[in-house]
């Protein structure tokens, strides 16, 4: 394990088994042209800080400590996975955290949501604003009104993206993944599949999923990125961000079953379904070598699973 990483556990204080930090699991699955396919399991690094929510918030939580701010900020929906990773990181470092929520109308339903119940036990201060309101997340102006209402923050970017989050996803892989040819990862914000960018041999290739419609994030990971060997995949999103179907919750229990791995349904489950459907496609050179990134969030589980039992659907049959 690098000492940085040392260092930040015993900082933070959490509980793991560190050899987790860079586990690959190989696929038994027996794929066409002889390719070998892995997957990274971030998702252990720790049950509620896990992935690349641990890798962006390792140096977030250093410089706020270093800066002596006492008051975490961030922004995120209703079933954020960075939100309930800020709040659980914020009450194990004594800092207040405070959560911008997307949808007002949620206000009256934290009890209903699993992961706005989990923020506000671990003690996050929740304010609930619309969506028009949200869209001004960036703005100074903005900024500047909530440093009004709640005081001096340190403010981590919503999905947690920013230059010192960049620096930690940098660490996802390991000398170990020399091996590989490419390296696949989910995309929310372009924050991990950046770092992992700035990170790869020159032999590699990035392939990043976004979760959400259109290949707009471009543009945003240009910001970070430091190198060109990267593509967006952009035709598994199974329509839009928080979008499931039916197929894509039978191929998350069926890979379960497989291969005992927990996929989530907003990122990872999305990533794997088309690596592997690229993989059936000959998308990839016989005998590749192909690395998947797990970037955590089995929290949300549970709350798309309540909203598929509204639907009347099949749920995701995964116990963890």
């Amino acid at each position: 394990m690098q000492s940085a990483e040392v260092a930040f556990l015993l900082y933070i204080n959490f509980t793991f088994v560190p050899k987790l930090l860079s586990l690959n699991q190989h696929l038994t699955t027996s794929f066409p042209n002889a390719i070998s396919v892995a997957i990274k399991r971030e998702d252990l690094i720790h049950p509620f800080v896990s992935g690349n929510k641990f890798r962006k918030l390792k140096y977030n939580l250093l410089q706020a400590k270093t800066e002596h701010y006492e008051t975490l900020l961030t922004f995120g929906g209703a079933f954020s996975n960075h939100i309930a990773a800020v709040a659980f990181a914020g009450k194990e470092k004594g800092f207040k955290t405070i959560g911008i929520i997307r949808g007002d109308e949620l206000g009256s339903k934290i009890s209903e949501n699993p992961t706005l119940s989990f923020a506000q036990n671990c003690g996050m201060q929740l304010e609930f604003i619309s969506r028009e309101e949200y869209r001004l997340k960036s703005e100074v102006s903005f900024l500047e009104n909530l440093k009004q209402q709640f005081g001096d923050f340190y403010l981590i970017p919503e999905g947690g993206t920013n230059a010192l989050a960049i620096k930690g996803c940098q660490e996802i892989l390991t000398p170990e993944d020399a091996e590989f040819d490419y390296i696949c990862c989910s995309i929310g914000t372009g924050g991990t599949i950046s770092g992992i960018i700035n990170s790869v041999l020159p032999h590699q290739k990035v392939l990043g999923f976004p979760a959400l419609k259109g290949d707009f994030l471009k543009e945003e990971i240009r910001i970070f990125a430091q190198n060109e060997n990267w593509e967006l995949i952009t035709e598994y999103h199974f329509g839009g961000y928080g979008k499931v179907t039916p197929e894509l919750i039978a191929f998350i229990n069926q890979f379960y079953t497989e291969n005992q791995i927990p996929l989530d349904p907003i990122y990872t489950g999305k990533m794997v379904f088309g690596v592997i459907d690229l993989i059936k496609k000959n998308y990839f050179p016989t005998e590749s070598k192909i690395l998947l990134i797990h970037t955590g969030g089995i929290q949300g589980i549970q709350g798309m699973n309540m909203k598929l039992i509204n639907k009347q659907l099949p749920t995701i049959d995964i116990y963890v």
